[in-house]
C-alpha cells in the first residue's frame, strides 16, 4: 500500500492537467515550429488558449487538446515562428513617412530631384503645411550643396520653404527660404559657440549652405509645421498594419517623448514632453495596438541623475496602457559616421578632417545617469555609432554593474564601429548588442561615404556582428526604421550574406540564420524587458506567432530575403492575413 498512493497521485495530478489543458480555442497542426525556447526548440503543433500558449507539441498531443469548439488550422507543412521582435523603430514616424514624398535612398541628377518635388508638390505628398518636404534622402547628396543652391534658391523655389530630409534622419538640406524661416543666417552662426556651430554647414563667408546634422537638423525641423493629430492617428493605424505584415509583434520605439519637428538630438525634456505616447494610447484606446510597444524617453546626452525625476512624471502619465510598457531611457552618444556629417565619435581621427566627431555624453558623468536610471530598474539603450561612443557607452554601463547588480539588461544600438578590445565586454556587462544588419552591404554608404575617411584598422570592423558574437556577446534584431526598411527577413539575408551591390562588406562578420532568428524572438524580447511575456512559443506566454511562405531554416540564402509573411497572430487572434 506504501507504493500505491504516490501512483495514484500521479494519476489524479496527470488527470487534473489533462482536464486543465482540455479548453484549446485554437490548434494548428501538421507544421514546422521554430519555438526560440532552448528547452524545446521545434514542434510540429502547437494550442493555444485565451490569448497564450497552452502546450507545443507533436500532432498527437495538440490533438488531444482539442474539442468540439476548438478551431483547427492545418498548416500543411508551413514554418510557423513566434511574432518577430524589432529593438529599435521609430514606428510612428515610419508611418508618417508612408505616405509622403519619400526618395528611399534613390540618388538621382539634381534636375530629376527638382522634377519629382514638382510632382510631389501638386499630388500633395511633398506638402506640410506650406513647406515642402521630401525625405528618405541619400547622404550621398550632401556634397552636392552648392547645385541645391543654384536650382532651389531660385526660380519657382525662391520664397517656398523646401527642405529635403536625409534617409538617417541625422541629416538633411534646406533651401534659403527656409533657412530663413528657421532663423539660421550669418548672424546666428557667428553668435554660436563653437561646439554649436558643427553641426550646420557653413561656407568659407561664413553664411549657412542649408546642409545641417544632428542638433543643427533639429533648428530646421522644430521649424517645419507640426503634424496634426488625426495624421498621427492615421500614422500610427498605418505603422502597426505594416509591422503586423512583416510578422512584427513588439518593438522598442527609442524616442517615444519626441514628436515630428521636436529636438531630438539636443532635446530637454519636460514633463509635458510626451512625444507620440499620446498616439499608442490613442491606438490602445481604439483596440488596435496590435503590437508589444515598449517606449523609451530620449534623455538629454548630458543629464544628471536628478533630470530622471522629469521623465518618470512622463511614466506617470501613461501608465496601465494595454501593450504599452516604458521599460526606460535612450541616449545619444554621437551623430553619424558617413561624410560630410562625420558626427559619429571616433577613436582615430577622420583621414579628410583630422577630427574625431562629436561624443555627446560626457564621459566624466554619464556612468552616474546609467547607474541612476539602473536604480530605478530602468534599462537604458544608447545609439552609439563610433567606436569611441561604443567605448564610453560601456564605460557607463560598467559604473552601473559596479554599483549593483541589478540584473536589468541594457543595450547598445547601432555599434557601426566597435574597436576590438570592446567584443570581449559585452557578455560579463549584461549589455545586448542591437544590431541593424541591413546596413551590413558593401554599397554607396560602406564603401563610399565612409571607407575613405576612417582607418582601415577601424573599417575592418564595421557592423562586427561574428566578432561580438564570438565573444560571448548577444545580439538583438532592430531595423531603425524608418531609416531603413523594418523588414526583417532582408536584414536577416543580409547578416548571412553582407553581399551589397558594391561587393561584400567583410565577409567574416557574416553569422549564420539560426543566430538571425533568435536575435529577432528571444533575445529581442529580452532587449525590451518583455522575455518572460513574449519571444518564445512556450506555454503560459502570449501566443504571438507567424506563418511563413518558406522554410527560412532550409530554402538558399538567396531566397531569405524574399521571405513573405502569410498570417500574423497576436494574442492568439490573427491580425494579419496576406490573402486579404
Amino acid at each position: 500500500m506504501k507504493g500505491f498512493k504516490p501512483t495514484l497521485l500521479a494519476v489524479a495530478l496527470a488527470f487534473s492537467s489533462m482536464e486543465s489543458m482540455a479548453a484549446a480555442d485554437l490548434v494548428l497542426l501538421n507544421g514546422k515550429l521554430y519555438t526560440a525556447d532552448p528547452s524545446k526548440p521545434s514542434a510540429q503543433a502547437m494550442a493555444v488558449a485565451d490569448g497564450k500558449v497552452l502546450k507545443v507539441g507533436s500532432d498527437a498531443e495538440i490533438k488531444a487538446l482539442a474539442d468540439a469548439s476548438t478551431k483547427i488550422i492545418d498548416l500543411a507543412g508551413k514554418r510557423l515562428l513566434p511574432g518577430l521582435v524589432d529593438t529599435h523603430s521609430h514606428a510612428i514616424f515610419g508611418g508618417l513617412e508612408m505616405t509622403s514624398a519619400n526618395m528611399e535612398d534613390e540618388v538621382v541628377e539634381p534636375a530629376e530631384l527638382e522634377k519629382r518635388l514638382r510632382t510631389w508638390r501638386d499630388d500633395g505628398s511633398a506638402r506640410h503645411g506650406d513647406v515642402l518636404n521630401i525625405a528618405g534622402m541619400s547622404s550621398a547628396y550632401w556634397s552636392r550643396a552648392e547645385e541645391f543652391r543654384r536650382i532651389f534658391n531660385n526660380g519657382e523655389w525662391t520664397k517656398v520653404p523646401v527642405v529635403f530630409s536625409g534617409s538617417d534622419h541625422h541629416t538633411g538640406w534646406a533651401n534659403q527660404a527656409m533657412l530663413d524661416r528657421a532663423g539660421i543666417d550669418a548672424k546666428l552662426v557667428a553668435s554660436l559657440p563653437e561646439a554649436e556651430r558643427g553641426p550646420l554647414g557653413i561656407d568659407k563667408d561664413g553664411k549657412p549652405n542649408g546642409f545641417a546634422v544632428d542638433a543643427g537638423w533639429d533648428r530646421i525641423a522644430a521649424s517645419m509645421p507640426s503634424a496634426s493629430a488625426e495624421e498621427m492617428l492615421r500614422a500610427g493605424e498605418a505603422a502597426v498594419k505594416y509591422n503586423n505584415s512583416q510578422g512584427i509583434t513588439a518593438w522598442m520605439d527609442p524616442a517615444a517623448n519626441a514628436a515630428p519637428g521636436e529636438a531630438v538630438f539636443a532635446l530637454k525634456p519636460t514633463e509635458k514632453t510626451v512625444g507620440v505616447l499620446p498616439v499608442y494610447k490613442a491606438l490602445a484606446d481604439k483596440g488596435e495596438l496590435n503590437a508589444h510597444v515598449a517606449a523609451l524617453l530620449v534623455a538629454n546626452p548630458k543629464s544628471r541623475p536628478a533630470d530622471l525625476d522629469t521623465l518618470d512624471k512622463v511614466r506617470k502619465q501613461f501608465q496601465g496602457i494595454s501593450n504599452l510598457s516604458l521599460p526606460g531611457i535612450k541616449v545619444f552618444a554621437d551623430g553619424v559616421l558617413e561624410y560630410p556629417a562625420q558626427s559619429a565619435a571616433l577613436i582615430d581621427p577622420y583621414n579628410n578632417s583630422q577630427k574625431k566627431g562629436e561624443l555627446l555624453i560626457d564621459p566624466a558623468h554619464f556612468g552616474e545617469l546609467v547607474s541612476a536610471a539602473d536604480a530605478r530598474g530602468w534599462l537604458v539603450h544608447i545609439h552609439a555609432i563610433g567606436d569611441r561612443a561604443v567605448r564610453e557607452s560601456l564605460n557607463g554601463i560598467e559604473q552601473a554593474r559596479r554599483d549593483r547588480q541589478s540584473g536589468v539588461t541594457h543595450s547598445i544600438t547601432h555599434l557601426q564601429l566597435v574597436n576590438p578590445k570592446e567584443f570581449a565586454r559585452f557578455k560579463p556587462l549584461n549589455v545586448i548588442a542591437s544590431m541593424q544588419l541591413l546596413w551590413a552591404s558593401g554599397d554607396d554608404y560602406t564603401l563610399d561615404l565612409v571607407k575613405p575617411y576612417v582607418s582601415a584598422f577601424a573599417f575592418r570592423y564595421q557592423y562586427p556582428a561574428h566578432s561580438l558574437l564570438q565573444q560571448g556577446a548577444t545580439i538583438a534584431g532592430a531595423s531603425d526604421w524608418p531609416v531603413s526598411s523594418p523588414n526583417p527577413w532582408q536584414a536577416i539575408y543580409q547578416a548571412v550574406t553582407r553581399e551589397g551591390p558594391k561587393g561584400v562588406l567583410n565577409a567574416d562578420e557574416r553569422i549564420d540564420r539560426e543566430t538571425m532568428l533568435q536575435a529577432y524572438t528571444l533575445n529581442a524580447a529580452r532587449t525590451i524587458g518583455l522575455e518572460q511575456q513574449i519571444g518564445s512559443l512556450a506555454p503560459g506566454k502570449q501566443a504571438d506567432f507567424i506563418i511563413l511562405d518558406r522554410d527560412v531554416l532550409s530554402v538558399d540564402d538567396k531566397d531569405l530575403a524574399e521571405t513573405r509573411v502569410l498570417k500574423t497572430y497576436f494574442g492568439g487572434r490573427e491580425v494579419f492575413d496576406a490573402a486579404l
